[in-house]
């Protein structure tokens, strides 16, 4: 494809976005405003394949978080489970969390869930998506760990299924969820919506599908996170992808989840 044509698609991408935050501003505001567990080290990440496009996310922001602390570097235990395509309850988080079974001994402190992308697009889905975050929250928790929902981004063009009114129904569904359970919300979805009106030209989407994160889309998912699960700014961290990411963008996709993060919880 030219650079034309991803630029094409890339504003198409920002009017989705731009048209879907009228919808998506009735969504109710977080009841959890700060993270949940003090300077985690311990993390498991659960989802599809969201998660493991470019490198992985949990590969992104544990490096963020080494590079923003040294002193983590042999303290970190992340994981990340994912399954292509997969929906929430298609994961097993009884032997998931159990410790030791993927190889970290101690409790995981913080399990970051996400669900399928489709999951706020039907009342049937969205049922199971709460039921399926209630029951995973209620064992997590038994074992000493805390849980935070990780808020999918919305398709854009050319997906199929591609809507205005999608981000709003993703944001209703997840800050919903984390309501319920006391779970905090990790803004990714709305932080993408901000850097396409900030910069309508990026491409944070495969452009051959418009659903999956590009590098920089899973960059700025990781800054996101970042800035949620730590409470710390992500602006002026050093991490770019082993040189990948442009100093200039990597200032741009940090300012814009730093920025996010503090308008949602500010609410």
């Amino acid at each position: 494809m030219t650079s034309f044509g991803r630029a094409a698609r890339a504003a198409v991408a920002s009017v989705v976005f731009l048209v879907s935050g009228a919808a998506h501003s009735a969504a109710p505001a977080p009841k959890v405003r700060a993270p949940q567990v003090d300077n985690p080290m311990r993390v498991l990440l659960v989802g599809n394949s969201y998660l493991y496009y470019g490198d992985s996310l949990h590969n992104h922001l544990r490096r963020m978080v080494m590079a923003a602390d040294p002193s983590t570097t042999k303290k970190l235990k992340y994981k990340s489970a994912t399954i292509g395509g997969a929906r929430l309850e298609h994961h097993n988080i009884d032997w998931l969390t159990t410790p030791g079974k993927i190889g970290v001994k101690e409790p995981f402190e913080l399990v970051i869930l996400q669900g399928g992308s489709v999951a706020p697009l039907s009342e049937k889905r969205r049922a199971a998506f709460k039921k399926t975050v209630a029951e995973y929250a209620q064992l997590i928790r038994s074992r000493g760990g805390q849980v935070a929902l990780y808020m999918t981004h919305a398709y854009v063009a050319p997906h199929k299924k591609a809507a205005p009114e999608n981000l709003g129904l993703t944001e209703s569904l997840y800050v919903e969820t984390g309501n319920a359970v006391g779970a905090l919300v990790i803004p990714v979805g709305l932080a993408f919506q901000e850097a396409y009106r900030r910069k309508p030209g990026i491409v944070l989407h495969k452009d051959y599908d418009g659903s999956h994160p590009s590098l920089y889309g899973t960059y700025l998912a990781a800054a996101t996170c970042y800035a949620a699960i730590y409470g710390k700014s992500p602006v002026g961290n050093s991490y770019d992808y082993f040189g990948k990411i442009a100093p200039d963008m990597a200032k741009f996709l940090q300012q814009v989840a730093a920025d996010t993060v503090k308008a949602f919880y500010a609410r």
